[in-house]
Protein backbone atom coordinates (compact mmCIF):
# COMPACT_ATOMS: atom_id res chain seq x y z
CA UNK A 1 0.00 0.00 0.00
CA UNK A 2 1.73 3.29 -1.04
CA UNK A 3 1.31 6.90 0.91
CA UNK A 4 0.55 5.71 4.25
CA UNK A 5 4.43 6.73 4.91
CA UNK A 6 2.67 10.67 4.29
CA UNK A 7 0.40 10.52 7.64
CA UNK A 8 2.47 11.34 10.59
CA UNK A 9 1.94 9.75 14.11
CA UNK A 10 -0.26 12.04 15.95
CA UNK A 11 1.59 13.28 19.60
CA UNK A 12 0.66 13.90 22.60
CA UNK A 13 0.87 17.71 23.63
CA UNK A 14 -0.38 18.20 27.75
CA UNK A 15 -3.27 20.25 27.75
CA UNK A 16 -4.70 20.93 30.82
CA UNK A 17 -4.99 18.88 34.37
CA UNK A 18 -8.16 18.95 36.14
CA UNK A 19 -9.50 18.25 39.62
CA UNK A 20 -13.22 17.76 39.39
CA UNK A 21 -15.04 17.54 42.55
CA UNK A 22 -18.20 14.96 42.74
CA UNK A 23 -21.42 14.73 45.04
CA UNK A 24 -23.10 11.35 46.29
CA UNK A 25 -24.24 9.33 43.16
CA UNK A 26 -27.97 8.65 42.42
CA UNK A 27 -28.61 5.19 40.97
CA UNK A 28 -31.60 5.05 38.34
CA UNK A 29 -31.57 1.65 38.40
CA UNK A 30 -31.07 -1.33 36.18
CA UNK A 31 -31.67 -0.86 32.40
CA UNK A 32 -30.99 -3.40 29.35
CA UNK A 33 -27.91 -2.26 29.32
CA UNK A 34 -26.59 -2.11 33.08
CA UNK A 35 -26.79 -0.39 35.92
CA UNK A 36 -27.92 3.85 35.52
CA UNK A 37 -25.97 6.19 38.13
CA UNK A 38 -25.64 10.35 37.67
CA UNK A 39 -22.96 11.73 40.06
CA UNK A 40 -23.62 15.40 40.37
CA UNK A 41 -20.67 17.29 39.52
CA UNK A 42 -20.27 20.25 42.38
CA UNK A 43 -16.72 22.30 41.57
CA UNK A 44 -13.13 21.71 41.30
CA UNK A 45 -10.44 23.16 39.14
CA UNK A 46 -8.49 23.34 36.12
CA UNK A 47 -5.13 24.59 35.21
CA UNK A 48 -3.14 24.57 30.98
CA UNK A 49 0.01 26.47 29.77
CA UNK A 50 -1.16 30.23 30.47
CA UNK A 51 -5.10 29.76 31.81
CA UNK A 52 -6.53 28.60 35.36
CA UNK A 53 -10.48 27.87 36.00
CA UNK A 54 -13.29 26.85 38.09
CA UNK A 55 -15.71 23.56 37.70
CA UNK A 56 -18.76 25.70 37.78
CA UNK A 57 -20.98 23.66 39.80
CA UNK A 58 -24.27 22.19 38.18
CA UNK A 59 -22.59 19.55 35.47
CA UNK A 60 -23.01 15.56 35.86
CA UNK A 61 -21.43 12.63 35.24
CA UNK A 62 -24.03 10.23 33.98
CA UNK A 63 -22.69 6.27 34.16
CA UNK A 64 -23.63 3.14 32.68
CA UNK A 65 -22.12 0.30 34.49
CA UNK A 66 -22.07 -2.25 32.28
CA UNK A 67 -20.46 -5.14 33.88
CA UNK A 68 -18.89 -5.87 37.69
CA UNK A 69 -15.63 -4.99 35.47
CA UNK A 70 -16.47 -1.74 33.02
CA UNK A 71 -18.09 1.34 33.61
CA UNK A 72 -18.64 3.96 30.75
CA UNK A 73 -18.86 7.58 31.95
CA UNK A 74 -20.37 10.28 29.91
CA UNK A 75 -19.67 14.06 32.06
CA UNK A 76 -20.72 17.25 30.89
CA UNK A 77 -19.97 20.47 32.76
CA UNK A 78 -18.66 23.75 32.40
CA UNK A 79 -15.67 25.80 33.16
CA UNK A 80 -14.91 28.67 33.53
CA UNK A 81 -11.15 30.68 33.35
CA UNK A 82 -9.66 33.31 35.39
CA UNK A 83 -10.35 35.63 32.28
CA UNK A 84 -13.83 34.78 32.54
CA UNK A 85 -13.99 32.81 29.35
CA UNK A 86 -16.83 29.72 29.68
CA UNK A 87 -15.59 26.30 28.29
CA UNK A 88 -18.38 23.48 27.96
CA UNK A 89 -16.89 20.01 28.29
CA UNK A 90 -18.32 17.08 27.17
CA UNK A 91 -15.79 13.87 28.75
CA UNK A 92 -16.70 10.33 27.69
CA UNK A 93 -14.30 7.92 29.38
CA UNK A 94 -14.09 3.88 30.19
CA UNK A 95 -12.86 2.62 33.66
CA UNK A 96 -12.23 -0.86 33.48
CA UNK A 97 -11.09 -2.74 36.97
CA UNK A 98 -11.02 -6.25 38.41
CA UNK A 99 -14.62 -7.02 40.02
CA UNK A 100 -13.47 -6.38 43.34
CA UNK A 101 -11.82 -3.18 42.21
CA UNK A 102 -15.15 -2.01 40.85
CA UNK A 103 -16.91 -2.68 43.52
CA UNK A 104 -14.81 -0.58 45.76
CA UNK A 105 -15.37 2.35 43.38
CA UNK A 106 -18.66 1.76 43.60
CA UNK A 107 -19.24 2.19 47.02
CA UNK A 108 -16.72 5.80 46.84
CA UNK A 109 -13.88 4.00 48.67
CA UNK A 110 -10.48 4.88 47.81
CA UNK A 111 -8.44 2.29 45.48
CA UNK A 112 -5.11 2.22 43.89
CA UNK A 113 -5.26 3.96 40.82
CA UNK A 114 -2.71 1.66 39.08
CA UNK A 115 -5.40 -0.81 39.56
CA UNK A 116 -8.05 0.81 37.33
CA UNK A 117 -7.62 1.71 33.43
CA UNK A 118 -9.18 5.23 33.22
CA UNK A 119 -9.07 6.64 29.73
CA UNK A 120 -10.99 9.47 28.21
CA UNK A 121 -11.89 11.43 25.38
CA UNK A 122 -13.19 14.93 26.15
CA UNK A 123 -14.37 17.90 23.70
CA UNK A 124 -14.78 21.08 24.23
CA UNK A 125 -16.64 23.83 23.02
CA UNK A 126 -16.12 28.11 23.69
CA UNK A 127 -16.72 31.23 22.06
CA UNK A 128 -13.33 32.48 23.43
CA UNK A 129 -11.12 34.08 21.03
CA UNK A 130 -7.95 33.21 22.83
CA UNK A 131 -9.26 29.34 23.17
CA UNK A 132 -11.19 28.93 20.08
CA UNK A 133 -8.59 26.82 18.50
CA UNK A 134 -9.87 24.01 20.93
CA UNK A 135 -13.52 23.54 19.19
CA UNK A 136 -10.60 22.53 16.18
CA UNK A 137 -8.76 19.68 17.99
CA UNK A 138 -9.04 16.59 19.03
CA UNK A 139 -8.16 15.31 22.63
CA UNK A 140 -7.53 12.26 24.90
CA UNK A 141 -6.52 11.95 28.55
CA UNK A 142 -5.86 10.02 31.33
CA UNK A 143 -7.41 9.89 35.25
CA UNK A 144 -8.31 8.39 38.43
CA UNK A 145 -11.26 8.97 40.81
CA UNK A 146 -10.42 9.81 44.40
CA UNK A 147 -14.09 9.31 46.93
CA UNK A 148 -14.92 12.81 46.06
CA UNK A 149 -13.41 13.81 43.06
CA UNK A 150 -11.86 13.12 39.80
CA UNK A 151 -8.15 13.64 39.11
CA UNK A 152 -7.07 13.65 35.14
CA UNK A 153 -4.63 14.67 32.94
CA UNK A 154 -5.86 15.94 29.26
CA UNK A 155 -3.89 15.84 26.27
CA UNK A 156 -4.63 17.63 23.02
CA UNK A 157 -3.81 14.89 19.75
CA UNK A 158 -0.94 17.15 17.62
Amino acid sequence: MSGFDAIATPLLEHFADLRVEVGVPQVLGSSARGLRRVVPITGGEASGHGWRARVMPGGSDFQLIVSDTLSELDARYGLETDAGDLVYVQNHAIRAAAPEVMAMLLRGEPVDPAQVYFRCSPRFETASASLKWINERMFVGAGFRRPAEVVMRFFALM
